[in-house]
């Protein structure tokens, strides 16, 4: 662990205190490291350093809107091989919730979202994404066939050092 210090005036360590305080960090430093985290990924993505990652894709939609339902599904099953799992909720009579889960490349995932969202009718539509490094592991069953695998590990500036 490398220590460093930082020189804040009062009232923007105050609103810090405050801030850590409602988030329920039990001091500083840990606030400090998940900022910098933050920000470093979001300057991967921003910059196209991060080639792959996982996402969730919410969006909110009528279902009278005319096949909306239905080039939803389209979009789904053109991405298919992004596409980890999907969840539908009702909000009233009217209106629905959907979130999309994403894994792969970066582009691909942001070119669904951007796509899903930018369909007619589909309103409050938001991307989360999170950089990852994906790592491909030899892996064999119980009756001996051997296959890779890959996982989807967040960017090592993110893990804490084994």
């Amino acid at each position: 662990m490398e220590r460093f210090t930082i020189s804040l005036d009062a009232g923007l360590a105050e609103e810090f205190d405050r801030l850590i305080h409602a988030r329920g960090y039990q001091n500083r430093s840990e606030a400090m490291r998940d900022i910098l985290r933050k920000h470093i990924e979001q300057e991967r993505l921003r910059t196209e350093q991060a080639p792959n990652c996982v996402a969730s894709v919410s969006y909110v939609y009528s279902h009278h809107e005319r096949a909306l339902a239905e080039r939803v599904v389209n979009l789904q099953h053109h991405y298919h091989d992004l596409t980890i799992a999907s969840m539908h909720a009702h909000l009233d009579h009217d209106q629905c919730i959907e979130c999309l889960l994403l894994k792969g490349p970066t582009e691909k995932v942001r070119a669904c979202a951007e796509r899903l969202m930018a369909e007619r009718g589909v309103r409050h539509g938001a991307l989360n994404l999170v950089p990852v490094d994906e790592v491909r592991y030899p892996h064999s069953h119980d009756e001996g066939s051997e296959h890779a695998h890959s996982h989807a590990l967040p960017h090592r500036h993110t893990r804490p050092k084994s």
